[in-house]
């Protein structure tokens, strides 16, 4: 009979939905365990293949971006595994898109497709649905235990996946955080604007004033950055935040007789309050239930 059946996306082996099964056999439960194992790297093997497990045998058979994987008992047949897991995938294709197969960040986040699993899992368990002819030119290829390596992060029944970047959301901007976009925008442009005027003067003059003109780029380049933490969430942007602020105005004060003191200061004052902003907007708080 069939133990235990799950789809998986074919690309990182993130497992999209599960039959809620529990068998407390210690076989079934090293299936499962060998069956994540093999998961990690389905998109390199295969569309169809067999392991086997004490006395269990693993089928997965892959289409499209997903796989379907099982968990049978040895004496149940092949063919009516493959082609339960063919109706698995064929079920699972209807009622989902590919966009929001990709777009699918957490394990199991389509549990409820366990419905459908649990009908077709019965149905075949009880010989309603007989086994279709499968593909010849697909034929099953056998998979040894040894094959499936241990993936670094495998814990709790979820499987490591390598993913993108994520964008962390941050807390609502505030009035005063707008303020200071607007400010740090403004001195970041003063400075470019005096930055390349002056760098026309001294590059035909000579380059005395070499020195100024690089403080006012990077007066420029350390405002940009301030701007870009506090829109974006960064590790360490705290730290980084005031470390622009030192630089900001250790090149204000370098500046000193091409900006009087008022000039200095509001760039100064401007840039601190930037990094003020920058260590109160916290992340928000993501919620880790995987609605398992």
């Amino acid at each position: 009979m069939i133990l235990y059946a799950c789809v998986v996306r074919l690309q990182d082996g993130l497992p999209l939905s599960a039959s809620t099964d529990f068998h407390p056999n210690k076989q079934v439960l090293e299936g499962k365990k060998c069956l994540r194992r093999l998961c990690v790297n389905l998109s390199q093997r295969p569309a169809r293949g067999t392991a086997r497990v004490c006395d269990l045998s693993i089928h997965f058979c892959s289409a499209g971006d997903i796989s379907s994987l099982t968990i049978c008992s040895s004496s149940f047949q092949p063919a009516a595994a493959f082609s339960f897991l063919e109706e698995l995938i064929w079920e699972f294709s209807s009622s989902y898109n590919s966009t929001a197969i990709a777009l699918a960040s957490r394990p199991y986040a389509f549990l409820e497709f366990d419905g459908i699993i649990q009908r077709v899992k019965h149905n075949f368990n009880s010989g309603a649905s007989p086994p279709i002819q499968l593909d010849p030119s697909a034929t099953p290829v056998a998979v040894k235990l040894e094959e499936i390596v241990d993936a670094n992060g495998i814990a709790n029944g979820h499987i490591a996946t390598q993913v993108s970047p994520v964008f962390h959301r941050m807390s609502p901007v505030s009035s005063l955080g707008i303020l200071s976009l607007t400010l740090n925008i403004m001195c970041s442009s003063l400075s470019l604007i005096r930055g390349v005027h002056l760098a026309e003067n001294t590059f035909q003059d000579g380059y005395e004033n070499a020195g100024r003109v690089l403080a006012f780029l990077t007066a420029f380049s350390a405002s940009l950055l301030q701007c870009y933490l506090y829109v974006v969430f960064s590790p360490a942007r705290v730290l980084k935040s005031w470390a622009l602020f030192l630089v900001i105005g250790g090149c204000n004060l370098f500046l000193y007789g091409l900006r009087s003191p008022w000039q200095i200061g509001f760039h100064v004052l401007v840039a601190f309050l930037a990094a003020v902003q920058i260590t109160t907007r916290r992340r928000l708080d993501r919620h880790t239930d995987c609605g398992v």
